[in-house]
């Protein structure tokens, strides 16, 4: 039988309670006859305490397999799934067998749980290296989960509810509690273009709000530059086409004036002033083209020829360069470099050019200043390599802050207006940024960030 040896633990169990309910019934019949004899006395007390000995045994035993399914119960309530069946194996192939079962069915939860807490821990990974700033949060505002992206985007270190945007975002904020835009952009106090999307999702009976956070301002900047290299392409094709022929027929006309057409004593120097007025137009004709034709640069960039840089001795490299030249100028030339052994990826001459025109630009800018100085600093953060151009001149007026970085937009007398408009391209083409802090009468500070 399955249960044989439990079932024969259990039958001598009942029947040594029965011999021993039959002697103590015995005893007492014999104090009753024998009207009190001590022997008796003393067998009635020893058999009794005997009795319940025995029926507790009984009790715990016939309740063992209660017990068991208590214990496995509470193990998979509580997730304590190391806990082992074996101590009544003794009682039998049965309680090997159900024995067996429950340990092959918690070993399949310690797989299951190890499986998820495994798939959970890919997930958290993933969320926190995406790209994409996310934000998931209940109706009272509580962040259950946010990711390292939407941290850095948003300038937290950790975030605990979307209250606590309302102190560097307060437009943000009150659009995430409102939900009343599920798609919208915004835009911070420094200029960060953010996509925002939200989704609604339930779980555990609750909605709750998902909001991916999307920095486009590289992508938009990236059109921009690419919607100005269109339209300078075709301004300077249409220029050329128009230019070109003008300039031809300038020559011919010149030619008849000095070859062709007789003097005359009474032309009161009439052709003297008509060649004099095709030689100027021919030099306007060819300073425009000339004029034109330098714009190639902006629209024709070449792709980056990648190498492994050193920032220090790059940075070295253009000190020593520009060194002589700010001597002579009375210019302080300051240099902090804090990313000593920090390599980059990065085309060696187009970084070297962006950096020599910001230096440039900045000494520009500190020619009518007091005790003029450049600070060039450069530091790793991350996973970031910042190089920034700081100078102590009179700063960007506000309302040309946004737009220096527009082709052909200049705020010098004799500027061209594509010097930082190629600076920022190229930075572009090396997948990091540039942006301009200043402040009218407090100098200027240009940073360069480039993944290390």
């Amino acid at each position: 039988m399955l249960f044989k040896r439990f079932a024969i633990g259990l039958i001598w169990r009942i029947v040594l309670l029965i011999l021993l309910s039959t002697g103590l019934v015995y005893c007492i019949l014999q104090i009753y006859l024998a009207k009190g004899d001590a022997v008796y006395w003393l067998g009635s007390i020893l058999l009794f305490g005997l009795i319940i000995y025995r029926g507790t045994d009984l009790f715990h035993y016939a309740n063992s397999t209660n017990r068991k399914l208590t214990r496995f119960f509470d193990s998979i309530q509580y997730d304590d799934f190391s806990i082992k069946f074996s101590s009544d194996n003794t009682y039998g192939k049965s309680f090997q067998a159900l024995n067996k079962q429950f340990n092959k069915v918690l070993e399949s939860f310690r797989k299951i749980r190890a499986e998820n807490e495994a798939s959970l821990h890919l997930v958290n990974t993933i969320i926190q290296n995406v790209q994409t700033g996310l934000l998931l949060y209940d109706q009272y505002g509580r962040i259950e989960l946010s990711n390292s992206s939407a941290c850095k985007l948003l300038g937290f270190y950790r975030l605990k509810n979307i209250s606590e945007l309302k102190a560097n975002h307060l437009e943000l904020a009150e659009k995430l509690l409102s939900t009343a835009d599920k798609h919208f952009l915004y835009q911070s106090t420094n200029g960060l273009q953010v996509s925002v999307n939200i989704v609604a999702i339930r779980s555990g009976g609750q909605i709750k709000n998902l909001v991916s956070l999307q920095n486009i301002q590289p992508e938009l900047q990236e059109k921009e530059v690419e919607a100005w290299q269109n339209l300078t392409r075709v301004l300077r094709h249409e220029i050329m086409n128009s230019l070109t022929p003008i300039l031809s027929l300038i020559g011919t006309m010149k030619h008849i004036v000095d070859k062709e057409l007789p003097a005359s004593a009474n032309d009161n120097g009439a052709q003297d002033d008509l060649q004099e007025a095709l030689q100027t137009l021919e030099s306007r004709g060819i300073g425009m083209i000339n004029f034109v034709d330098g714009y190639r640069s902006f629209t024709s960039i070449p792709p980056p020829s990648f190498a492994e840089i050193d920032i220090e001795q790059l940075i070295q490299r253009m000190v020593n360069l520009l060194q002589p030249e700010m001597t002579v100028a009375n210019i302080g030339f300051v240099i902090q470099n804090s990313t000593a052994g920090k390599l980059i990826y990065a085309d060696p001459e187009q970084l070297s050019m962006v950096l020599i025109n910001l230096v440039k630009n900045a000494k520009e800018a500190l020619d009518h200043s007091n005790n003029p100085c450049i600070h060039i600093k450069s530091y790793a953060q991350n996973h970031s390599v910042f190089i920034e151009v700081i100078d102590n001149g009179p700063g960007i007026e506000p309302e040309a802050l946004e737009d220096i970085f527009i082709p052909f937009f200049t705020t010098k007398e004799n500027g061209s207006g594509i010097g930082l408009s190629l600076s920022r391209q190229i930075i572009q083409q090396h997948g990091g940024s540039i942006k301009v802090f200043s402040e009218s009468g407090k100098g200027c500070r240009f940073v360069v960030q480039l993944k290390a």
